[in-house]
């Protein structure tokens, strides 16, 4: 059986409906037991599962498995022959980290999409909470001509077609938080959404490549939501039914694929105005974490480099292209 085949293959089984332990282990040719355990890993992992003493095991909600097949039909057709290949992973420490070790498609671009992460992984290396069936863990190589000074913006030109693609699905309150977060403003404090992450390397001034990392929440379970340490959203909380992962990674791609050709002829100017346009931070009173130092300023926007402009209590304006900026309360 393929890696995970026998956790799919238990979670269809739940998916088709309430069924007793005696039941599973019959089907499943393992003991009561093992059905047991099986259901436990699945609850660490995140899927809700409840017991009932009559009618046995039962999700708590669908499943909403990822399928290959059906991304690749709800893509716009001419955007298709762009994914040279498109791969699902059950489980993967981290699905940048896998496609970093994968050669880079020599036109096109590779995607690849995991059903969990067991080492997923933000900025500065914190950790990305990565559930099983749950959010979405998409990530994408390709590569860029112009070197690696050209790819100091990606981030934030993949943010813009990102929240685009968040709006054309319903969810017009998602904004761009510096310098690649997805958030949602919720009674002052801005909410967590998803992120991304650019990793990669080439030539300084010949070719490049960048693996380009993204997450989204879209139905956070309880449980791995009680360790979460900062103030998160996800899809769910903002709409009841929110859209089928399937469909939301074509939407994804259907936004980020144009944007990434774009980028590579003309960098990131024509993606400063509709960064300006969600920028959730121009305006505020922000703290900066740079280097060493702490202190407090108002957030202006971005640069044309892709930094960010911010006003210090002395007055004058200064430039951050790196570090870690909060909302002051």
């Amino acid at each position: 059986m393929r890696p995970g085949g026998e956790e799919r293959a238990l979670l269809l089984r739940l998916a088709q409906g309430p069924v007793t332990g005696v039941a599973l282990a019959g089907e499943l040719g393992v003991t009561r037991a093992a059905v047991w355990k099986r259901i436990a890993a699945l609850r660490d992992a995140g899927i809700p599962i409840q017991a009932h003493v009559r009618d046995g095991y039962a999700l708590t909600q669908p499943l909403d498995l990822l399928d290959a097949d059906a991304i690749r039909a709800a893509l716009p057709v001419p955007l298709r022959t762009q994914v040279a290949a498109l791969d699902l992973l059950w489980s993967i420490d981290s699905s940048n980290s896998e496609l970093l070790r994968r050669p880079t498609p020599a036109r096109g671009c590779a995607v690849l999409l995991a059903e969990r992460q067991t080492g997923g992984r933000g900025r500065r290396g914190r950790l990305w909470a990565s559930p099983l069936a749950a959010h979405v863990y998409l990530s994408l190589a390709r590569g860029f001509r112009g070197g690696l000074a050209r790819l100091a913006g990606l981030s934030l030109a993949a943010g813009v077609a990102a929240c685009e693609a968040l709006h054309a699905q319903g969810f017009g309150a998602v904004r761009l938080k510096w310098p690649n977060d997805l958030v949602v403003a919720r009674g002052g404090t801005l909410h967590k959404l998803g992120g991304l992450l650019v990793e990669g390397g080439g030539e300084a001034a010949g070719l490049s490549r960048a693996v380009l990392g993204i997450g989204v929440n879209v139905r956070m379970p309880t449980r791995v939501a009680a360790a979460i340490d900062q103030p998160w959203i996800d899809l769910a909380g903002l709409a009841p039914n929110p859209p089928a992962r399937n469909r939301l990674v074509a939407e994804l791609l259907a936004h980020l694929l144009p944007a990434l050709d774009v980028f590579e002829s003309a960098g990131l100017e024509p993606f400063l105005e509709r960064y300006a346009q969600w920028d959730a931070l121009a305006g505020r009173e922000v703290v900066v974490c740079e280097d060493a130092q702490r202190w407090n300023a108002r957030a202006l926007g971005i640069a044309v480099d892709g930094a960010l402009r911010v006003r210090a209590g002395s007055g004058c304006e200064r430039r951050v292209h790196a570090g870690d900026v909060s909302v002051r309360a």
